[in-house]
């Protein structure tokens, strides 16, 4: 029997079609078993926001702004007591990069303050949502439970024919659109009516709880007065905002000391706006 004469050329390129079916080629391509059941389909990760840190919560307010926001912290006689009153208190955290806040009280011959800040950095676990996304919609859900009231537009603003109206000439007892009732619907004002101002310049929908376009990316302002179990009024001003993933919260609250007396609306109002401009300036927002 005559033997088959060995070909080493052809044994060469079997050997080559073997190893093109059972391992990837030497050129540096890569294999699609990567990604199974989508070859060559690669997901590319949401971007991530802005922050990877938080401020330090307790020192994000400077002296000057705790006067102005706290009556009674400079006079506190004991000098302990006061530095203790002005660090004030960190609230319990288990992660200092994702959620931090601080809280100081100062009581005086005029009233209790508190104040309370929150910073809280928003991060997505989701490839396909991004920090900033995510952000966007816990804040959307915080604005709904705040549950602001909607817009009011006076009737002189709304009607232009109303400003032109004079006595006698069909509008009741002479009264202008200005000074009507229907200029200021029930429930435009905050929880506690704006008349608390002792200057009556602010108008009720100057100081309703509304949204801010003027603070972060978003932001609002909420107002409450409430009865403290005692014949005491107490005002909460709440303003928040958000810049990229960082969300922040201020609640300043103030209760009189004095019977009868309320707490101003449009100051607590302002100095609580002014402190979250600091703080979106130092975020850099």
């Amino acid at each position: 029997m005559r033997r088959k004469a060995y070909v080493p050329g052809v044994a060469a390129c079997l050997a080559v079609v073997l190893a093109g079916c059972t391992g990837g080629s030497g050129d540096g391509a890569t294999s699609d078993d990567s990604n199974p059941g989508r070859p060559g389909v690669t997901t590319e990760a949401a971007e991530p926001g802005r922050y990877r840190t938080l401020p330090e919560p307790c020192g994000a307010v400077g002296d000057k702004t705790l006067d102005s926001l706290l009556p009674g912290i400079e006079e506190i006689p004991d000098e302990a007591q006061r530095d203790k009153a002005y660090k004030g208190e960190p609230t319990l955290a288990y992660d200092t990069d994702r959620k931090v806040g601080c809280r100081w009280k100062v009581e005086s011959a005029e009233a209790t303050n508190h104040l309370f800040v929150d910073f809280e950095r928003v991060v997505s676990y989701d490839n396909s949502v991004s920090d900033d996304s995510q952000a966007e919609q816990l804040f959307a859900k915080q604005v709904e439970a705040a549950d602001l009231p909607e817009p009011v537009v006076s009737e002189s603003a709304s009607s232009p024919s109303s400003s032109s109206s004079s006595p006698g000439s069909g509008s009741p007892s002479g009264a202008s659109s200005s000074g009507s009732p229907s200029a200021t619907p029930s429930g435009s004002a905050p929880s506690g009516d704006a008349t608390s101002s002792p200057s009556g310049s602010a108008t009720p929908t100057d100081l309703q709880p509304r949204l801010l376009d003027d603070l972060g990316d978003e932001g609002y302002v909420d107002d409450e007065l409430s009865d403290s179990g005692s014949t005491a009024k107490q005002r909460t001003v709440t303003v928040a905002f958000r810049t990229s993933n960082v969300m922040v919260t201020i609640e300043y609250a103030e209760q009189s000391a004095t019977l009868g007396v309320v707490p101003d609306s449009e100051e607590m109002q302002d100095m609580a706006r002014k402190l979250a401009s600091q703080l979106a300036d130092s975020l850099g927002g």
